[in-house]
């Protein structure tokens, strides 16, 4: 396909993209786009798709074939201008056809929003406040109180039994504001732990006391920061029945507990392994949050006018997440707008801000990484390919078969900014 190519930019970020394609490359879709085409075709005196091409055109017109030659045609030559041009798009073009005639050269126009340029400024020796991430011996006797709790035996309260905090009830519920129902403030059989904090503050204090079988009416106001607006400061009527209480029997912190629930031998072995991971942890904490502001600096002092665009792009994959993440909790979209209030316009309003640090992030760290030259090695990614295939338990072989050219680009990007942001933290200085 022989083509001639004009790129000229209009603005910071957008450009028109002329391009001419040579006849003969139409011929060829216009071929391509019969033989489609006139498998459909009944015309009496010729079998079903055995209509000849001249009979075709005379019947139809040779403009009945343009719409499929078209979409044949047309993104293998945008592809191609773009690699001429040497362009880096981010958005679907805008396309206006301007010849699109047999016989002559097909001719369009395309307005491209393109990559922005990223104007860095200091990025190597940046001095970030640093911090520390102590490990205390308060923290690892948190860490078996958690220990203590998820193997705690629930035990059933007998009858005369009365609730206390952190026991584990069940009650019906119905809610009422000005003396109507409150909408979505009914419950039966609901499971609650006293004091997690699920409910409205002051609900579940009003529990503690209770006996089996009880009913109770609790009142409870909701706060102004409340995320139902229609409900902030609004006083609510609760009528609970208490069906059964249960608590939870603690196991003794001693060697018996350690062998229990862990390959130790005594209680001081499995302290020693938890003040390990806590020390891990915070490591990793500690350079996360290096990372993080070292990052953060260099882009404050880059300048780049992103597309807007691209934040669009960022904000619908953001909000993709969070519809998932409801989604695998069980909770519709619609239920969780209509309990909050939200709704999807004001969500994505949330995430703006999110999604144009996002993209403004990933621009200057991806013009350090040219600048510098930073890619990574082959072992690098065969070892990363080897961690992403253990983790779904295949071989690496296999996995690298199965991913396509630009999946496998992706992941060496990836890689190499992650390398550049290492780059970044080796070349600062903490204060």
């Amino acid at each position: 396909m022989f083509m001639i190519t004009k790129w000229e930019k209009t603005e910071k970020n957008l450009g028109i993209l002329e391009v001419e394609v040579d006849p003969g490359a139409l011929a060829q879709a216009l071929d391509q786009a019969f033989k489609k085409v006139v498998k459909k075709v009944n015309l009496p005196g010729f079998r079903k798709g055995r209509v000849p091409r001249a009979v075709f055109e005379a019947r139809f017109g040779v403009e009945a074939l343009y719409n499929d030659a078209l979409d044949l045609l047309l993104p293998e030559a945008y592809a191609k201008a773009v690699e001429e041009a040497q362009i880096e798009p981010v958005a679907q073009p805008e396309i206006d056809v301007v010849q699109l005639e047999k016989g002559k050269p097909f001719i369009f126009k395309a307005k491209v929003t393109v990559k922005p340029e990223v104007e860095l400024g200091t990025y190597k020796g940046v001095t970030v406040e640093d911090k520390e991430f102590p490990v205390t011996e308060e923290d690892v006797d948190k860490e078996l109180e958690n220990l203590r709790r998820q193997h705690a035996q629930i035990e059933v309260v007998g009858e005369g039994g009365r609730v206390q905090n952190e026991d584990l009830v069940m009650i019906d519920f119905e809610g009422f504001v000005d003396g109507e129902p409150l909408e979505g403030g009914q419950g039966e059989d609901y499971q609650l732990e006293i004091g997690s904090g699920t409910f409205v503050r002051g609900f579940e204090e009003q529990l503690i006391g209770m006996t089996q079988g009880e009913d109770r009416e609790i009142r409870v106001t909701f706060p102004d920061d409340y995320h139902v607006e229609g409900l902030r400061g609004k006083e609510a009527l609760f009528k609970v029945h208490l069906h059964d209480i249960k608590r939870k029997r603690l196991p003794e912190l001693d060697d018996e507990f350690a062998k229990d629930i862990s390959e130790f031998e005594t209680l001081e072995e499995l302290r020693a392994d938890l003040k390990n991971k806590l020390e891990q942890r915070a490591e990793q904490d500690h350079r996360t949050y290096l990372e993080n502001q070292v990052v953060d600096k260099v882009v404050e002092e880059a300048v780049v006018e992103v597309p807007g665009v691209m934040i669009e792009h960022e904000l619908e994959h953001l909000y993709h997440d969070f519809a998932d993440r409801l989604q695998r909790q069980g909770i519709p979209t619609e239920m969780y707008f209509e309990v909050t209030g939200s709704s999807e316009e004001k969500v994505k309003e949330q995430m703006r801000p999110d999604a144009e640090k996002r993209v403004r992030t990933s621009l200057v760290l991806e013009a350090v990484q040219k600048q510098e030259g930073i890619e990574p090695t082959e072992e690098e990614v065969e070892a990363e390919l080897e961690k992403a295939a253990q983790s779904m338990r295949m071989d690496a072989a296999r996995l690298k078969e199965l991913l396509t050219p630009s999946q496998l680009d992706s992941l060496r990007q990836d890689l190499a900014i992650r390398k550049t942001v290492e780059f970044l933290v080796a070349n600062s200085t903490s204060a």
